[in-house]
């Protein structure tokens, strides 16, 4: 497995859009997390390989959604309606080992991580 290779961040006003993609493979499960100045690392969309279980955390849900391209080995996280308090540097994150649902959001889980994209949500 290689780390995962991140890419689509910049500055957005608010109530605008980014889409986050995350070159990957060789994984079970593949998350993104994202961690503010100040702030501890948090899960903030994950997803099984198969793409049947997907987590969100509660302050993304309905503005948020991940995706995958398994032709392109990529896996994307679409941002609509963003926030500044979406502001923060965004990591992909994968792991080779089985989670449960409930685990999927938990940064300790994951073991492969990308170097992070600056994510800023301004006017």
């Amino acid at each position: 497995q290689v780390q995962p290779v991140e890419s689509g961040g910049g500055l957005v006003q608010p109530g605008g859009s980014l889409r986050l993609s995350c070159a990957a493979s060789g994984f079970t499960r593949i998350g993104w997390f994202r961690q503010a100045p100040g702030k501890e690392r948090e899960g903030v969309s994950c997803m099984s390989s198969s793409g049947g279980r997907t987590y969100y955390t509660d302050s993304v849900k309905g503005r948020f959604t991940i995706s995958r391209d398994d032709a392109k080995s990529t896996v994307y996280l679409q941002m609509n309606n963003l926030k500044p308090e979406d502001t923060a540097v965004y990591y992909c994150a994968t792991t080779q080992f089985p989670l449960a649902t409930q685990d999927l959001g938990t940064p300790n889980n994951y073991e492969f991580w990308g170097q992070g994209t600056q994510v800023t949500v301004s006017s």
